[in-house]
């Protein structure tokens, strides 16, 4: 089963993410899918880390999350934004070939038995990008969750903090 988890930067989609796992296994598994970049970005990595404790199995990888051991588990997959990221740096910015292989991605998580808790950003909802590359990034990431939600047995949407149900399969 797939849970998407989407909204905005600092809505509250990590914690509520690990809430949500923790309420469904005592040892859950935390795929971080970020390369660091810089400084900044290392103590954002860090913050998350902070927040889990030894209660949680932590792999990082940043392109076949579908290969790792979580068959049968209870597993955060953060985040998409910097999944496609991977992708569209390898692929030279191509639309594409970065959906492709996120979606193959998709398709094989959804194919494995457990519980995997996908979150991602709204990156759409805000500015128009001022460069080629940021809106050709912004159009990716939008298929990408579209395909994701679309995969997902369930879809939230975080507001300030606040989990707002967009769909759920097992109330249809």
């Amino acid at each position: 089963m797939i849970i998407f988890i989407t909204g905005g930067a600092r809505s509250g989609k990590s914690s509520f993410a690990q809430k949500l796992a923790l309420s469904l296994s005592d040892n859950p598994i935390y795929v971080a899918t970020a390369k660091v970049w810089d400084d900044d970005f290392e103590q954002r990595v860090k913050r998350h880390q902070n927040e889990r404790d030894e209660r949680w199995l932590n792999f990082e990888e940043q392109r076949n999350v579908s290969l790792l051991p979580i068959e049968n588990k209870v597993c955060i997959i953060d985040c998409v934004t910097l999944w496609l990221t991977n992708f569209f740096m390898d692929t030279k910015n191509n639309i594409e070939q970065s959906l492709n292989l996120f979606k193959s991605q998709i398709d094989a998580l959804h194919e494995k038995q457990g519980t995997f808790i996908i979150i991602s950003n709204e990156i759409g909802m805000g500015m128009h990008a001022e460069t080629e590359v940021g809106r050709k990034f912004t159009d990716l990431q939008g298929w990408a969750n579209q395909y994701a939600a679309n995969k997902a047995s369930k879809v939230i949407f975080m507001v300030s903090g606040i989990s707002l149900v967009v769909k759920d399969d097992k109330n249809e």
